[in-house]
């Protein structure tokens, strides 16, 4: 392993390991990666998916490779740790963004399933860091960038084993960015983005009848890859990607009842709408399936940037109005 206090860091080819590549926002974070000229390796669950993203990153003019890793196993994230170090000799940047969802009533999800939402998740997002931050201090460099999504602030509903997992993502990052405060050239970086117009709804596990599409106003993969990759070039500890998304969480610390109530109520009715479709356990169990891309489907044609900052705007201002009546009125 090259040490960044006997090597020039400039003529360095950088190496970044990516989790979660096979699709969705990872897929769209590796062909960054891939057209900025950084050595890469990719790592899924599945083989199929980590080729065709392997394949298309190499078409890109990357070095790339892959390794097929379950993340909730610490032997596999060693072992991908290793096999990256065997291939380029150093990690510069690691992507946690491994995760699965199962979404429905608490008690009608099978408990091997929140189990495994758990192994995934939290547990996959502590392997990545157990294994890969002795090796930044050994570099005396790194950085580790953890796509925590919003619900690390705000529970998702009917999802509460995958809301706790992210609220554990984000309490122990920002314990192991107290840890290694000491450490000014490796950064952990946390970032907490708002629900995605990716695969990632297509592959979850659904239970009690729910069978709900993208909302329209979900934010595009690219531009969350875009925010992950800026992390490397500017590492901040916290950072939301996009308006959206801050939006999103400063209304729920606004009104935490009635966000949160608003979201359930619509999901309830959906479950009892369709009470009778069978339950899916996804990709909790298995690698994800068809598709391998960057998109899901949208439940509604998905509005131009220029309408959503419009949007997003309204929102502020209503929050904004809402929220100063209120102490006008204490």
């Amino acid at each position: 392993m090259k040490n960044t206090s006997e090597v020039d860091l400039s003529l360095i080819n950088k190496t970044a390991v990516i989790t979660g590549a096979s699709s969705g926002v990872g897929l769209a974070t590796a062909h960054l990666f891939a057209k900025n000229g950084y050595q890469i390796v990719l790592a899924a669950r599945g083989e199929e998916g980590l080729q065709k993203a392997t394949d298309q990153c190499r078409n890109l003019g990357a070095t790339a490779f892959y390794k097929a890793t379950d993340m909730g196993s610490a032997e596999d994230v060693k072992s991908l740790v290793d096999y990256t170090l065997e291939k380029f000799g150093r990690i510069d940047v690691w992507v946690n963004n491994a995760g699965v969802m199962a979404s429905g009533k608490f008690e009608e999800i099978p408990m091997y399933i929140n189990e495994q939402v758990i192994r995934t998740n939290l547990m996959g997002y502590m392997h990545g860091a157990y294994y890969v931050l002795p090796v930044f201090k050994e570099q005396n460099q790194g950085i580790l960038i953890n796509n925590v999504s919003i619900g690390g602030f705000m529970p998702a509903p009917f999802s509460s084993v995958y809301s706790a997992t992210k609220t554990g993502i984000k309490g122990m990052m920002s314990g192991l960015q107290s840890e290694y405060s000491t450490y000014p050239q490796i950064h952990i970086c946390n970032l907490y983005p708002q629900v995605q117009r990716s695969t990632g709804n297509m592959h979850s596990a659904k239970y009690s009848g729910l069978d709900f599409k993208i909302p329209p106003f979900a934010a595009d993969p690219k531009d969350t890859a875009k925010a992950i990759f800026n992390l490397v070039k500017n590492p901040k500890k916290d950072k939301f990607p996009d308006v959206t998304s801050y939006l999103i969480k400063f209304a729920h610390d606004l009104f935490p009842h009635g966000v949160t109530n608003l979201a359930t109520g619509g999901l309830r009715m959906m479950m009892k709408m369709n009470k009778n479709n069978a339950d899916d356990s996804g990709n909790i169990l298995e690698p994800s399936q068809y598709p391998h891309r960057i998109y899901g489907e949208t439940s509604l044609p998905v509005p131009s940037k220029t309408t959503k900052k419009v949007l997003a705007a309204s929102l502020l201002l209503g929050a904004g109005l809402i929220y100063f009546n209120q102490k006008k009125k204490k």
